[in-house]
């Protein structure tokens, strides 16, 4: 997909989960975020530098970055300011790559994690639909590349999947509405009977989106 790996541009990099597999692959990484506190936890690498910058002004030169790789926050940037920069940065043939991951599928709950992520969703901010939706909904202008259907999954057990699905801002958010946290109860449920080592399988639906520069 990309032609050259000189250099990434890991946009809204975060604490750098990303990060780490680009530089990899590329001589020079450069991870941006607006935040120095995420910055800050992010692991040193000597091909990464890490920037604080929003992702509408990168800072970088004009038509010199070979992939801009967006790791599950294109939903938080002004878009059409976020994808001028991109395509200002660049190269010939540079690509653009965004992608995020989904509601989360388990196997063997009974439809428990399905019902809990039901009873939260009015808890999620707006931007949530465009996760939900692949991306598929933005406007995307660049010359689009083709790309196969993909997914991720882990083996958990009930305690990992309870912590993963605590970090979610939905169920912060329910809490605080509702003055009860709602990880209790599907807990009980998750537990009831079962092995304690008994482990799940989760599946996210993960969509990317990518495209090639228009200059």
């Amino acid at each position: 997909m990309v032609e050259r790996h000189d250099l990434a541009w890991d946009c809204g990099a975060g604490s750098g989960q990303a990060t780490l597999d680009l530089a990899a692959r590329f001589a020079r990484v450069v991870a941006t975020d607006v935040s120095s506190a995420q910055l800050g936890a992010a692991a040193p690498h000597p091909r990464v530098e890490y920037r604080v910058a929003p992702a509408e002004a990168s800072g970088l030169d004009d038509h010199t970055v070979d992939l801009v790789a967006v790791a599950q926050a294109l939903h938080w940037f002004d878009l059409p300011r976020f994808f001028a920069e991109a395509d200002r940065v660049l190269a010939p043939a540079g690509v653009l790559a965004a992608w995020s991951y989904g509601p989360c599928r388990v196997v063997g709950d009974g439809g428990a994690v399905t019902r809990f992520a039901e009873l939260v969703r009015p808890c999620w901010p707006p931007e949530r639909a465009l996760v939900e939706s692949g991306y598929r909904t933005i406007d995307f202008p660049f010359h689009e590349v083709p790309v196969p259907e993909l997914e991720m999954s882990a083996e958990w057990t009930s305690e990992e999947l309870l912590g993963y699905l605590g970090t979610w801002s939905a169920v912060t958010a329910y809490a605080t509405s509702h003055g009860q946290d709602p990880i209790p109860a599907l807990r009980a449920e998750l537990t009831s009977g079962a092995d304690p080592a008994r482990r799940f399988r989760v599946v996210w639906p993960l969509a990317l989106r990518a495209g090639r520069a228009t200059g």
